[in-house]
């Protein structure tokens, strides 16, 4: 990991000292156990702080179209397919822009932990190992106990668009996706299904974390933000939660790539993915899609053939 650390140093110091960029957007060590967190380079002098290791969380993809200039950005498997779709829709332009890819081999659930050992109070990562101190005791873990539910069904690993791929690449199988999960879920009843959300969209705070944290949610105003027309109250209730939570998921058809940053962003441990994996299993059944696989492609929805589906128009 510490020769993948230094390989980023070296290339963004590079890009900056020759004037190629104006800024490198990484990770650094945050200040709490196990939390990495943005960081935005502008010198040479300052890239000493980039890192990379499990804690990588963060979809930077999120801050590029807001930084001004010509940036680099340290970019795993689900940040490039982001920055793919952003590219497709007319969000940021190429030649302003530098990826450094690094592959990933996924990144730390740290509910996981504090279920287990309360707040983290200490941590450690050594050889795939885990070693933590909490508020109700101490316990080491292996890496792959810990992987992100996102990470487990993550097909692209390796970035999808890229300038320079630093590290070694991941083997990973192209099978079409199982969507397991999603299965399951459709499996249950509709009351079962009702109750299940029911119970989730009573935990939200609409705090509007999930909605920051991805990437793909840059309108300038949200729907939700509106007064003329006005969407939803100003207080907090189970059906305007649900009534959000279903209007993001309508807004990402096609363009949702999984990376789970929404997910691991609110505070509440909402299954915000449960929705957003349903509507991804339907846009590859019905027309073969996956978001942000080529900067060439086209988004789905923005695309005719004569064979799509077209089951809403006819009455059986």
């Amino acid at each position: 990991m510490n020769n993948i650390i230094n390989d980023i140093r070296d290339k963004a110091r590079q890009l900056l000292a020759e004037g190629k960029v104006d800024v490198v957007i990484g990770y650094e060590k945050g200040s709490l156990p196990l939390k990495a967190t943005p960081f935005f380079a502008h010198s040479p002098a300052e890239v000493d702080s980039l890192i990379w290791d499990e804690t990588c969380e963060n979809n930077l993809a999120t801050y590029v179209a807001k930084t001004p200039g010509k940036k680099a950005i340290v970019a795993k498997g689900c940040d490039s397919r982001a920055l793919a779709v952003l590219l497709q829709e007319n969000q940021l332009v190429r030649d302003d822009l530098y990826i450094i890819g690094v592959s990933c081999t996924g990144v730390i659930d740290q509910r996981k932990i504090v279920a287990e050992v309360g707040e983290i109070l200490e941590a450690g990562i050594n050889d795939g190992k885990i070693s933590v101190k909490g508020m109700a005791g101490d316990k080491e873990y292996l890496f792959a106990e810990l992987k992100d539910a996102t990470c487990q069904t993550c097909r692209y690993p390796n970035p999808v668009l890229e300038d320079v791929h630093l590290g070694e690449t991941i083997a990973v199988s192209q099978e079409a996706p199982a969507f397991a999960d999603v299965i399951a879920l459709e499996e249950q009843s509709a009351g079962e299904r009702q109750d299940y959300f029911k119970e989730q969209m009573s935990k939200c705070i609409r705090c509007y974390a999930c909605r920051n944290a991805c990437p793909l949610c840059y309108c300038q105003e949200c729907f939700v933000d509106c007064n003329s027309p006005r969407w939803l109250t100003g207080g907090v209730n189970r059906a305007e939660n649900l009534f959000f939570q279903a209007g993001r998921v309508l807004h990402l058809a096609g363009r949702c790539v999984d990376c789970g940053a929404c997910t691991r962003a609110c505070p509440q441990g909402v299954d915000i993915r449960a929705l957003n994996r349903k509507m991804t299993k339907d846009v590859y059944t019905m027309y073969n899609h996956e978001a942000g696989i080529s900067e060439d492609g086209k988004p789905a929805l923005n695309e005719y053939t004569t064979n799509d589906p077209e089951q809403f128009l006819v009455k059986e």
